[in-house]
């Protein structure tokens, strides 16, 4: 916990008014997690969460109870049967709407559990690129990308370490769909850190929207007219949210065009996009916008 006096405390009290202590009290607890099945293995009977509630809206996400404690199995095809994961998550990365064939750009993908719900949208043709900057992180998603994904379907994944901002200046008009997943704040990780909590600063989430704004200029360089971007982000940070995707839509006027985003199970409408909050969902934060580049 920090104090009432923090800097950072004080911040989103100013912007969140009222509704800000519980949902400071809700970010210090456990969020709500889904396990969702990996469709690419072969089901085996007798795993407990196969008798865990499944909301219709969020189909083959089994969610989880607060007090159980649960691990991936390895099933007979050597494949691990789910990965446990926000359900705000696995809506973002619905919300690109792959079609089968696309050629996909994940931007910031690892850990990787947005990257197996895309790969499976392709279903048996298209392909991937699922990128990060960061070599441990890149390595993390290497291991989940061979832990839930055949082989026959990895030869069309492709993991990559750019910066994303090189995508925009190299690929132009390159990929069917790309989901920005981007570095952010992370108020809830900031809150378990100590020394996090000792460099938050408003600046710091000022920078943050700035790198923010260029990956996005590099999406929406990179996506194909008439493609599609899924800008998200883990912050509570108006700025590093709604913010960065006004800015492009500002910028660049007629040239992208904000799609209706689905506000799925336990969202709530932004200005641009949809944010899921924990102290009215139990899980999250994450936010998401849906944009749209013109064929103009």
């Amino acid at each position: 916990m920090i104090s009432e006096t923090h800097p950072f405390y004080l911040y989103f009290q100013n912007i969140y008014k009222d509704r800000w202590p519980a949902l400071y009290q809700a970010l210090l607890k456990g969020e709500q997690q889904v396990a969702r099945k990996n469709l690419w293995t072969i089901e085996e009977a007798g795993r407990p969460w196969q008798n865990f509630k499944v909301n219709p809206e969020l189909p083959n996400c089994y969610w989880i109870p607060v007090e159980e404690t649960l691990q991936p199995h390895r099933n007979q095809d050597e494949l691990l049967d789910i990965y446990i994961m926000d359900p705000a998550s696995v809506m973002v990365a619905r919300a690109l709407e792959v079609q089968e064939g696309d050629r996909l750009l994940d931007m910031c993908a690892a850990p990787g559990g947005k990257s197996l719900v895309l790969i499976e949208a392709l279903r048996t043709q298209g392909e991937i690129f699922c990128n990060d900057l960061s070599p441990e992180r890149r390595e993390r998603l290497k291991k989940v990308i061979q832990q839930y994904v055949p082989r026959h379907i990895r030869d069309r994944v492709w993991v990559t370490g750019k910066d994303g901002v090189q995508f925009g200046l190299k690929e132009p008009d390159s990929f069917d769909r790309i989901l920005l997943d981007a570095p952010c704040s992370g108020e809830r990780h900031i809150l378990e850190n100590a020394t996090a909590q000792n460099e938050w600063s408003v600046r710091r989430t000022e920078h943050l929207a700035t790198r923010q704004y260029s990956l996005l200029s590099a999406a929406y360089l990179a996506v194909r007219p008439g493609g599609r971007i899924v800008y998200s982000t883990c912050s509570i940070s108006p700025i590093e949210n709604d913010g960065v995707v006004g800015k492009l839509l500002k910028k660049k006027k007629d040239k992208v065009r904000l799609l209706p985003s689905p506000v799925g199970v336990g969202g709530e409408k932004t200005e641009y996009g949809v944010a899921y909050l924990p102290d009215r969902c139990g899980f999250g934060p994450l936010y998401f916008a849906t944009i749209e580049k013109s064929n103009l």
